[in-house]
């Protein structure tokens, strides 16, 4: 006969299995690169306030292969990139062409409740790319299809129900160019009919095109650049016209996405820096853009409609990226609330910088590794939720903290995944999470992990 005690416990069990077990819903999905606001954002109610001694719960765990990609969730499920079939050598190699590193990619569906897997899509692709640990970028979803885009610059639509092809091309091929050195990592983007996506650099003049999504013919190319680089595409909508913006190795490009026409171009960095780090996602804040890049410290402009213009505010320049003075973020997107911006240095400290002026607030060195400095390209993803933040470090941590003018207050950290990939002598984990439904999907090279954030 059970016990008061195991009959509790019993009980208790039953209740999690079914909030666990919920279904998403399609309201809660995170469809593309930094969810459907485009933001990071996480619109969920009623999440967790800090977690238990042994974290959030974990719902389901997959295993994976090595890469970079973070995962996409819409319609319950989820879409995920991974390297296969390699020689085993890619997650130990940092700079440095290798090529002809043998291998393929894969395109992956998991159903989002249970992580089983509903369909994949294997292709061969030799890497010749620095960082060869697999594909970078999110599978974008729009409905009833997928698009993503290997390491390699292979371009795929797929039908998201069962993975049939629709169309594909290599813009590698197409565009007669060479792969960003580090790999093609800028996101394709739904836009209307179109699909946008960073194509080829120097003498292609086809620094972004726009692709017909449902057949991958051309309708337009635009920007004429010596490279790529990294960089997602974002929009800026004011007075009914829309500007796409493009940051680029040789400077930040306004666009009309209908046609591709220039409205207007600035340079930054002011000198084109070899390793061409146009990384971070830019921030549109009301009528300001902001960008940081590790080298060369930040910049802020602020933005015109009918006719579209440009006029910069401030930005710090030259200075090392071991300077004090600026957010020399590497590859952390910013978050701002209230005027003032947050974000991580490609060195590991957390800062906060008012973004009028660009006026430093405070610094925050020892948050993540306390008392190793500097935490070589250091990277955190940070999703803001009801005025605090959930924070992915780099290490495998998730956080939740507040962050205020005044500083930055931790509530609550979570051991959630081994760091697996190496980064200038330390293991590191840079995916980006996705979430939905109350839900979290983490990944390294190894497994990829759904967690239950809700109260």
């Amino acid at each position: 006969m059970a016990t008061r005690f195991s009959v509790r416990a019993l009980i208790a069990a039953f209740l999690f299995s079914l909030s666990s077990s919920a279904p998403l819903s399609a309201q809660e999905d995170w469809p593309n690169w930094l969810g459907e606001s485009g933001t990071g954002a996480i619109t969920d109610s009623n999440l967790v306030e800090e977690f238990s001694e042994d974290g959030p719960p974990v719902v389901w765990r997959q295993p994976i292969g090595p890469g970079y990609t973070g995962p996409s969730v819409e319609n319950g499920r989820l879409f995920v990139m991974d390297r296969t079939d390699e020689n085993g050598d890619g997650i130990a190699l940092e700079n440095g062409n290798r090529e002809g590193l043998d291998g393929g990619e894969r395109v992956m569906c998991l159903d989002a409740n249970t992580g089983e897997e509903i369909w994949s899509h294997n292709y061969d692709c030799p890497y010749t790319i620095q960082y060869p640990n697999g594909p970078r970028c999110t599978p974008t979803c729009d409905g009833d299809h997928v698009y993503t885009l290997g390491a390699m610059g292979h371009l795929i639509c797929f039908k998201s129900e069962n993975g049939e092809i629709v169309w594909e091309k290599n813009l590698a091929d197409e565009y007669g160019a060479k792969p960003p050195i580090w790999g093609y990592a800028s996101h394709p983007v739904v836009d209307g009919d179109n699909l946008l996506v960073p194509a080829a650099g120097e003498g292609s003049g086809a620094g972004v095109v726009a692709l017909n999504k449902m057949t991958g013919e051309e309708i337009w190319r635009a920007v004429e650049t010596v490279d790529v680089a990294y960089a997602p595409l974002v929009f800026y909508e004011h007075e009914n016209e829309r500007q796409l913006i493009f940051w680029h190795s040789d400077g930040i490009s306004s666009l009309n996405p209908e046609t591709g026409e220039e409205f207007w171009n600035v340079k930054f960095p002011e000198e084109v820096n070899p390793s061409n780090t146009s990384i971070t996602t830019p921030a549109i804040i009301d009528d300001l853009l902001m960008i940081s890049e590790f080298y060369k410290g930040a910049i802020v402009i602020e933005l015109d409609s009918n006719p579209p213009a440009a006029r910069e505010l401030w930005r710090t320049s030259k200075q090392p990226a071991a300077n004090a003075e600026s957010l020399n973020s590497l590859m952390s997107s910013l978050v701002h609330k209230d005027g003032y911006a947050y974000g991580v240095t490609g060195l590991g400290h957390f800062r906060c910088l008012e973004i009028e002026t660009g006026d430093m607030q405070w610094t925050v060195d020892d948050w993540m590794e306390p008392g190793e400095r500097p935490v070589m390209f250091a990277t955190a993803f940070l999703f803001e939720n009801e005025g605090r933040y959930f924070v992915f470090n780099d290490i495998g941590e998730l956080m939740i903290i507040k962050l205020s003018p005044e500083g930055m207050e931790e509530i609550s950290r979570a051991k959630i995944l081994e760091p697996t990939s190496v980064a200038r002598g330390r293991q590191v984990v840079w995916s980006h999470p996705a979430a939905a439904g109350g839900m979290m999907y983490l990944r390294n090279d190894a497994e990829i992990v759904c967690l239950d954030l809700r109260k």
